[in-house]
């Protein structure tokens, strides 16, 4: 599993999942919003993690930079 986000792209992510889990603590989600969001965070969650999306594989997406010497 070859990792395939940057940083930034990280960072973004992370940052939208705790933004989900604390408007889900603060009873601002609920409901079928609730578990979509929910599970998107933890995907995010999850992503942001390992550094690998499997959906940027099919399709050729790679947002690590390049080094350029």
């Amino acid at each position: 599993m070859k990792q395939n986000m940057g940083k930034t792209d990280r960072v973004l992510r992370t940052v939208l999942a705790v933004i989900v889990i604390v408007l889900y603590f603060s009873k601002q989600l609920s409901g079928l919003a609730a578990i979509i969001l929910g599970a998107l965070a933890l995907i995010f969650l999850a992503t942001s993690l390992f550094g690998f999306c499997p959906l940027y594989v099919p399709l050729g997406i790679s947002s690590i930079k390049k080094k350029t010497d």
